[in-house]
């Protein structure tokens, strides 16, 4: 427990849920993410989720490895790939966001993975880098939101 939260794996369907809807709060209400794009087929990734003490969902996030990653790695199969980070707009500024990532990380590690990439919007890349990421290559465009590459090892 940290901070009134604690992070944890997402491993059944009501927490599946309450992942979905933390992402349907941040990427589609509040910063206008077309829902069908958000959504996608990687059920299968390492999901994590944050919860209040009182089992309120607080942020979310997920890891892709293998083939489900190398699109977005490089193909390089040793990289895992962070994303859909989202924190629900009361718990910013609390730690969950890193905490989430910590979590990110060390299921990397535990899948023997040796770095993560992400693609992390621009506003955010500080959060970022505060955390040992490198941001790497262009800027690019997704879900019309600006976003740049970067790399972590673990």
């Amino acid at each position: 427990m940290s901070a009134g939260f604690v992070v944890r794996p997402a491993e059944d369907p009501a927490d599946r849920e309450a992942c979905f809807a933390v992402r349907e709060e941040v990427f589609v209400r509040e910063q206008g993410v077309p829902e069908d794009i958000e959504y996608d087929a990687h059920a299968g990734a390492d999901h994590v989720l944050a919860v209040r003490e009182d089992g309120v969902p607080l942020g979310t996030g997920r890891l892709l490895y293998g083939e489900a990653a190398a699109g977005r790695t490089g193909g390089a199969p040793s990289v895992g790939s962070l994303g859909r980070l989202a924190v629900t707009r009361e718990a910013r500024g609390l730690g969950v966001g890193a905490a989430l990532v910590r979590a990110i990380e060390d299921a990397a590690r535990a899948r023997g993975l040796t770095a993560v990439d992400l693609h992390a919007q621009t506003r955010a890349l500080g959060f970022y880098e505060r955390l040992g990421y490198t941001a790497y290559g262009p800027e690019f465009p997704d879900a019309g939101i600006p976003h740049r590459a970067m790399r972590r090892p673990v």
